[in-house]
């Protein structure tokens, strides 16, 4: 639409069904570009895609013309259709229901991008699930317990 101007930022955050440790190391970054290229593929801009076994943080630019539920079913149908296609693990891959979608300013772009790009090393001092309803609380979002991803505990 002509005249239209927006800066919208979104990280998606979401965890391999039943948290189960199934991102490897060996193959999960050939995930992380294939995940950018649905992004682009969408006509959105991914910032960046990184995570660590159990879970992925994907940073976009997002343009209006794209609801954030479409394009994080995307990028979750996609995906898991492309690991199971490459038989990087025995049996079905699959992720989780649901996802967090958390909003940021232009500002705060390279903050986010540090987060996400040291996620292993964020990993070592705290779980998924600290962090995940950590984001909940900074981003004051209502939440019932039983509704939250399926927690290996």
């Amino acid at each position: 639409m002509a005249g239209t101007f927006t800066q919208i930022y979104i990280q998606y955050v979401f965890a391999v069904k039943g948290r189960e440790n199934l991102l490897q190391k060996t193959w999960r970054d050939e995930v992380f570009k294939y995940m950018a290229g649905i992004i682009k593929g969408k006509n959105q801009k991914p910032i960046i895609v990184n995570g660590v076994t159990d879970h992925v943080h994907v940073f976009v630019g997002l343009k209006p013309s794209m609801p954030i539920s479409d394009l994080v079913r995307d990028i979750k149908n996609n995906s898991s259709n492309f690991i199971n296609e490459q038989h990087f693990i025995k049996g079905k891959f699959s992720w989780q229901e649901g996802y967090g979608a958390f909003s940021y300013a232009h500002s705060q772009i390279d903050n986010v991008y540090q987060y996400i790009v040291n996620q292993e090393e964020h990993h070592r001092k705290k779980t998924f699930k600290e962090e995940y309803v950590e984001f909940l609380h900074k981003f004051e979002i209502e939440y019932d317990e039983k509704y939250l991803f399926d927690w290996l505990d």
